[in-house]
């Protein structure tokens, strides 16, 4: 009985299961440029970086979207720094322990 998802016949990662296999890539399909992401720490602009992936998937005319929508992530990161922490919350005030009667 042939496994799951392979032909009778054929042998898992053979290449068999996959007419295309031998054929050459296609120059003008998308292809992964192989960059390396680091991650840098800041959530931020490491989700940014990931969401340069997705443009190794994409025709070239396709990047220009996840493109802008780095820029935009990037640019509320860096608006998010300018602004600062937010402001420590002020303590309730303490009861007065004066009591007398």
């Amino acid at each position: 009985m042939p496994e799951p998802g392979t032909a009778a016949g054929t042998v898992p990662g053979s290449g068999a299961e996959d007419p295309a296999a031998g054929a050459p890539p296609d120059p003008a399909a998308p292809a992964p440029l192989g960059v390396v992401r680091t991650p840098t720490g800041n959530a931020g602009v490491d989700a940014g970086l990931e969401r340069l992936a997705d443009a190794d998937h994409l025709p070239a005319d396709g990047h220009i979207e996840v493109y802008e929508d780095v820029h935009r992530g990037l640019r509320e990161t860096l608006s998010a720094l300018d602004a600062g922490p937010a402001p420590a919350p002020v303590p309730a005030p303490m009861p007065s322990y004066d009591n007398r009667s």
